[in-house]
């Protein structure tokens, strides 16, 4: 008698080696996916970064011009703008500033240049939409899909004084280190520092 033949396991494994191979690949994509939809929301949220600095930094530049224009004019309120008492520029070119950078950086500034405050300093709050969407992939709809990022810059005063100073009288400020002095009775419109050196703007954690 003769014995009964063994069946090969080949014809068993092919359709597990498929299977498997399916799967692998399937988590590849999957994995690319994830990947995209990360690198969108790191370039929204480095858009977003940057219009919110370029909104706070063209305030600086403003609350410089209207210092100026307060010492120039024998104001006596002028060392509010140097505690930012006196309050923020209207937020019309700050927001132009914002939605400038945003487009740089291939997005759409929302909702304009809000004004905030944090820890009791002003600053600004953008929301921006990436032009751009995460592409076609495995998941239907990323292909419409855009990332959104939100960033507050804020602005904050450098130079000291005392709260006892005659704004009519010369003075002395320490601005981190850097000695600035303003003489109201005898002023140079324009001779004042950079407003880096009056006031610094950083991103908000």
């Amino acid at each position: 008698m003769t014995p009964p033949r063994l069946r090969s396991d080949s014809g068993s494994t092919l359709p597990i080696y498929i299977w498997l191979t399916t799967i692998l690949l399937f988590t590849a994509l999957a994995f690319f996916v994830f990947a995209q939809a990360a690198s969108a929301r790191s370039g929204a949220q480095s858009a977003a970064d940057a219009a919110a600095l370029a909104a706070a930094q063209q305030a600086r530049d403003e609350l410089l011009l209207e210092l100026e224009d307060a010492i120039d004019a024998g104001n006596g309120n002028w060392l509010d703008w140097l505690d930012l008492s006196g309050g923020l520029p209207a937020e019309g070119e700050a927001t132009a500033a914002a939605a400038e950078l945003a487009a740089q950086n291939n997005s759409t500034l929302e909702g304009g240049a809000q004004p905030i405050e944090v820890d009791g300093f002003p600053g600004f709050q953008v929301d921006v939409v990436t032009d751009y969407t995460v592409g076609d992939s495995i998941i239907p709809g990323t292909e419409d899909m855009t990332a959104t990022a939100r960033a507050v810059a804020v602005i904050q005063p450098r130079c000291d004084f005392s709260p006892s100073t005659n704004p009519t009288d010369p003075v002395s400020l320490d601005c981190d280190g850097v000695p600035v002095d303003i003489d109201p009775g005898n002023f140079n419109p324009g001779a004042l520092p950079d407003a880096s050196v009056m006031f610094s703007v950083y991103l908000a954690k």
